[in-house]
């Protein structure tokens, strides 16, 4: 499955929202551009895309269910999500669940295993970082105790550390 198909696929879900669809777009575009920058694998590189596209696929159902999109919520609504939007295209079961665990726990910081995950947390906070606000005291934090890529620091600290 290409990731233009995966794309298209997620705007269509995401039904107008348009905050939704300029989130995931931005945290793909930072995943994508860290993951080239860090040399990935192309596999990982696809799992890592993909999983930056669908991150947030549970926020519809978290906002109805649960009237927010905490991220706990969206990581425990997200896996069955993501295994769901698959059952058209049929990837590898090892590609499809790499992306599901990573899509489960893009709000857990613990527990960091794979270059993907690492990437993935990076990337969505690149952009929650700007969208919420965050002070620059908590990503002065964020940077010392999460981030461990070079172009995720460098990323982190040119746009918000200057």
């Amino acid at each position: 499955m290409e990731i233009s198909q995966i794309i298209t696929k997620m705007i269509i879900f995401s039904k107008g929202n348009l905050h939704d669809i300029n989130h995931f777009m931005k945290v793909y575009a930072f995943a994508k551009l860290i993951g080239e920058s860090e040399n990935l694998d192309k596999n990982t590189q696809n799992i890592l895309e993909t999983a930056a596209i669908l991150h947030d696929i549970a926020c519809p159902v978290c906002r109805k269910k649960y009237g927010n999109t905490n991220g706990k919520f969206q990581e425990i609504e997200g896996v069955p999500l993501v295994l769901d939007f698959f059952k058209d295209f049929k990837p590898a079961k090892d590609f499809t669940q790499r992306v599901a665990f990573l899509v489960g726990h893009h709000h857990t910081y613990n527990n960091i295993d794979g270059l993907d995950y690492q990437i993935l947390l990076e990337a969505d906070y690149l952009v929650n970082a700007d969208e919420s606000k965050y002070s620059k005291e908590s990503i002065q934090n964020t940077l010392d105790k999460i981030f461990k890529t070079k172009t995720g620091i460098s990323l982190l600290k040119s746009m918000y550390l200057l």
